[in-house]
């Protein structure tokens, strides 16, 4: 059951991201949703009864699957990697490419030491006994709880580094990996427990697999998918209070033009109603030129002046008013 609603959740991320991220240049998040879809979606019981028989009925399917989600979890640190400018070489290292080459051929090479008898959808359950099965998994999820924390130092950093709205993806991220870290601790717990004969540490901590692997899946995705939603709620903050500040402007703009006319007068296309980002840039510059020039006389008073300065910290997106909080016309404004 646990497994086919992160299945169901990973798949409904992918469809989000192919929606609202298909024209980011970077696809990181996006390859390791896909990924990530398909090897939950082979650890579902049903499907992957089907497919291991296909296979030879040797469990090589639970193989695919791991090496699948250790590839995805790849592409999802490096994609929240590139997200900020915090890139430092530790955090390189454990998202880079060989430190996934070496993982899965180590993954590989164990496996194929386990006795793993025929199809089981309970691999670690049956096999965990084994000290190949033991290693086996341990190295799966030293690897995945190596890049999840690695995930959570990021979020916790991009939450510290945030205001507003922009905090919500960081939150969900942070929950989301610290969940994870302590899904693969769980997991890592259980494996050791198993192959030493403690099956009483082994059964305590088992119930908190089921749990934590829906809880990291459930705000992993929400923090993924929420973030084209809060970058089109920052757009649109950022256009009401780019389209407020033009308009509080303009009785200056107009006495700023009306002794010395600008290229607004020479040329009426060159603001345009619609590019309220260009007529508020025109306004300032042809207000300064007013301001400048020695031919004319041109007053301004510290309210005039400081709406003016406002304005192009805004342009220079050094006004966080507009995404921390809705602005207005004012000057505040698997296993």
């Amino acid at each position: 059951m646990i497994q086919t609603l992160v299945a169901t959740l990973m798949w409904a991320l992918v469809a989000s991201l192919l929606i609202f991220r298909r024209k980011r240049a970077d696809r990181s998040i996006t390859y390791a949703a896909i990924t990530i879809a398909i090897a939950m979606t082979l650890n579902v019981d049903t499907i992957y009864t089907a497919v291991d028989p296909l296979l030879g009925g040797t469990n090589i399917a639970t193989l695919i699957a791991d090496a699948l989600l250790m590839t995805g979890l790849f592409f999802l640190g490096r994609g929240v990697m590139r997200t900020g400018e915090y890139r430092p070489r530790l955090v390189r290292a454990v998202v880079s490419i060989p430190m996934l080459a070496v993982s899965l051929l180590a993954i590989t090479i164990t496996f194929l030491f386990i006795d793993r008898g025929t199809t089981t959808t309970q691999f670690m359950s049956d096999l965990g006994d084994e000290p190949a099965a033991a290693a086996y998994s341990i190295i799966n999820f030293v690897y995945g709880g190596i890049v999840i924390a690695t995930m959570l130092t990021l979020a916790a950093r991009q939450y510290r580094n945030s205001t507003g709205i922009q905090r919500l993806p960081a939150v969900l991220l942070t929950l989301g990996s610290a969940f994870g870290v302590a899904l693969c601790v769980a997991v890592i717990v259980m494996d050791i427990a198993h192959v030493t004969g403690q099956l009483d540490l082994m059964y305590a901590v088992q119930p908190t697999y089921g749990p934590l692997s829906l809880l990291t899946f459930l705000f992993l995705c929400a923090g993924f998918a929420v973030q084209p939603a809060v970058r089109r709620a920052q757009h649109y903050l950022r256009d009401k209070r780019t389209a407020a500040l033009a308009a509080d402007l303009e009785p200056l703009w107009n006495r700023a033009t009306s002794v010395r006319p600008g290229l607004s007068q020479a040329d009426p296309l060159a603001t345009s109603a619609d590019d309220a980002e260009g007529r508020l840039h025109r306004e300032i510059v042809e207000i300064r030129d007013a301001m400048i020039d020695p031919r004319i006389t041109f007053d301004t008073n510290r309210v005039e002046i400081a709406l003016l300065e406002r304005a192009e910290s805004h342009l220079l997106g050094y006004d966080r008013t507009a995404v921390a909080s809705p602005a207005g016309t004012d000057e505040d404004g698997a296993r």
